[in-house]
Order: C-alpha cells, then structure tokens, then sequence
C-alpha cells in the first residue's frame, strides 16, 4: 500500500472524481503528485484510495466508485468522499452540510445523470468538463496535463469555501450576541456576513427589521428578509419617496446630510455615519412607512 497515493481512471475526466481527489488534497490526505491516472487494478491496488474506478464502493478500505451494479446510491465519487471524512471525523455535521449544498449535491447530480442543462447557466461541472482537452484524439499526456489543471482550480475553489465558511463560523458570536438585544435592528461594529447566521440561529422568529453596519468608508442601513430563502424581499422595505435617489436628492427628502443612496428595490441604503444610519432608522419607525 502507498500511503497518500490516490488512483483514478485515465482518459476523460469529470467533476467527481476531480473533486473527490480535491476533497482528499483540501484535507491533506493525499499528496497531489501522488495522483495516479490509470485503470490498471494492479496498480490502482497499490494506492491508499481509490475515486471513481475499480467497481468497489466500501469506505473502510478507502475504495469510492458508483459505477457498478451493486450501488445503487444517488452518490458519486465526491459525495462518496465528503461522506467519508465526515465518518472520519475530519469534518463534522454543519461542514459536511455546507459543502454538500454548496458544491457536493450538485456535482453528484451532474454525474449521475439528475440535472437538466440550463441556457445561460454554467455549472461547476461544466467547468471542469472544459478543462478537458476539445480533441477526443488528445494523447494522454495532454489530457493529464489538463486534468492536473482542473485539480487546481477545484482544489482552490474547495480552499475558498473552506475559508469563507470558518470565517463565517467565526462571527457567529457576535451575532447571537445582536440578536440576543431582542430589538428591532441589528447593529454590528464591523462589517461581517451575518445572515445565515441570523436565520441558522432562529432568525425567522427574531422581531429584528433592519441591519445597520460599516461597509467600506460608510454604513449600510438594509432591511432584513423574511427568510433565508426570499433574500430579495424584507419584511419592511424603505420609504417608497427614497427609491433610487442618491445624493443630493435623497439628502433633500430625508433631511440628512450624510445621505448617499437608497437602492430601487428599497432594501438597502448607504450613509456617510452610523449616526445618518440611526437617523434614516428613525425617520422610519416614527413615520412607520
């Protein structure tokens, strides 16, 4: 057995097995120049994983294909990995949650045949597909080469998630911290992605309206959803007369001189203070439009 070997099959590659092996790199179990492209079982033997190839799904011995009779699962061989390190404990349930609905489902539901292809919508499958060379004649050195390619960008974009997601983790004290004020805005000091840890956190339940925080060299007043999913409504818009003014404008309607702009859609002004925010707050609630 060669420890931190991974085999795949050679020839044309697909998102799976390219995010499988992602997976196994993001975590650090494999290293990626010990990726070995071949249908050769005798070798693929050799390797500590499997992804996508040998016709055995069975994770206690690191093998991950969905391709044999004997499966009958809606996963693939990224699912069948992302599984896997949850069973290891490498990530637990809220992770393993987050990458199945941001990248993993998707990619199983591409594989397996489950999605229909949209005009004008690209999938992250689909951008992995063109990573392969457009030649079917390609020699397999090219289509090595092109694959390694689409290992990087699908082992950054893994990275980003990851990142993106402990940092989001991150600030989810401060906003129980907000919500636990009970009142009718959230306010934060600093700039942060709070709005899947508001409704992760029995937001559709809080009585909170508004959002009140930096954003860049300004502060942001924004009304909050109903829900984590009409993100594009709120349950209480701005007032009808400071859609889509900016400047001058929306400083005459409103009375205060560090107004900046009110968005069309009524969800989210910008204001030069937190103390014009609190102000624009209050013409709203005491004029209750």
């Amino acid at each position: 057995m060669k420890k931190r070997f991974v085999g795949t099959h050679d020839g044309t590659f697909h998102a799976d097995e390219v995010t499988a092996c992602a997976l196994l790199w993001a975590f650090d179990l494999i290293d990626p120049d010990k990726i070995i492209r071949t249908r050769d079982l005798a070798a693929l033997d050799e390797c500590e994983y499997v992804c996508d190839v040998g016709g055995i799904y069975d994770s206690a011995i690191k093998r991950f294909d969905h391709h044999q009779v004997g499966y009958q699962g809606d996963l693939s061989s990224a699912g069948m990995l992302n599984l896997y390190l949850k069973e290891q404990g490498l990530i637990n349930e809220k992770l393993y949650d987050m990458l199945n609905r941001s990248l993993i489902w998707g990619v199983d539901a591409h594989d397996n045949g489950r999605v229909t292809i949209e005009p004008g919508v690209c999938t992250f499958s689909q951008v992995i597909t063109n990573f392969s060379p457009p030649d079917y004649e390609a020699p397999p050195e090219v289509t090595n080469e092109a694959f390694f390619e689409a290992l990087e960008f699908a082992h950054g974009h893994l990275k980003r998630l990851l990142e993106r997601y402990h940092y989001v983790e991150d600030c989810r004290e401060l906003v129980s911290q907000a919500m636990k004020q009970g009142q009718g805005v959230l306010i934060f000091g600093k700039p942060m992605p709070w709005m899947d840890l508001f409704f992760d956190m029995g937001g559709e339940r809080h009585p909170a309206q508004f959002v009140i925080m930096p954003s860049g060299t300004h502060w942001k007043l924004r009304g909050i959803p109903p829900n984590s999913k009409d993100r594009m409504r709120v349950r209480k818009p701005l007032p009808e007369a400071w859609a889509g003014l900016m400047d001058g404008d929306l400083k005459r309607v409103t009375g205060i001189s560090g107004a900046i702009f009110c968005h069309k859609g009524r969800f989210i002004s910008v204001w030069e203070t937190k103390e014009d925010a609190l102000k624009a707050l209050d013409i709203i609630l005491r004029k209750n439009v």
